[in-house]
């Protein structure tokens, strides 16, 4: 009995970091933003890219979230593939961001638009995507914990509103990119 409610905390808390990944790396984006618009600093198109990456990279823990409360459900295999495609983004986004630091590591180099907090955006793609590859390499290797398992029925409010963040962050990001560069 013990074992079984233990179970059932590992896989609320699991079920909850998951909203809170999706919406952490939607933040990130939204912060992006913020900065291309109110700082009126235009990304270039290797930021463009970073921003997909992260994008993709948010959708494996909302693809587990949607999956658990499919009626064909398989929590491990959802698992897995979820933080699959993360890991996959990640190293995609990680190629993408390492290659623009590259590209200004010269000295004297001012680099490609202002810092945040002393470092470049791209700078903190590259971080975020190496932590984003950590976590999820992590969260597999605890995968028999974690696993969210199922949930069946109408999703709860919480997993809609960060559905819509999520869409409405992707939404956005293609407008700028069409608006951007047509």
């Amino acid at each position: 009995m013990n074992d079984q409610i233990e179970s059932t905390r590992w896989e609320r808390l699991s079920f909850a970091l998951l909203h809170v990944w999706v919406l952490g790396v939607c933040f990130v984006v939204i912060g992006a933003f913020l900065v291309q618009f109110v700082g009126r600093e235009l990304p270039c198109p290797l930021c463009l890219l970073q921003r997909m990456a992260m994008l993709l990279a948010a959708m494996g823990p909302m693809f587990i979230i949607h999956r658990a409360m499919s009626v064909d459900s398989r929590p491990a295999a959802d698992f897995s593939t979820g933080f699959g495609m993360s890991i996959l983004a990640s190293v995609l986004g990680l190629a993408i961001s390492g290659r623009q630091t590259l590209l200004h590591i010269l000295p004297g180099d001012p680099g490609y638009g202002g810092a945040v907090f002393g470092l470049h955006l791209y700078t903190w793609a590259f971080i975020v995507f190496i932590v984003v590859i950590l976590v999820s390499g992590l969260t597999l290797w605890a995968g028999s914990m974690m696993v969210v398992g199922t949930r069946r029925g109408r999703p709860a409010a919480w997993s809609r509103i960060t559905g819509w963040v999520l869409g409405v962050v992707i939404a956005g990001n293609v407008a700028s990119a069409l608006f951007e560069s047509g």
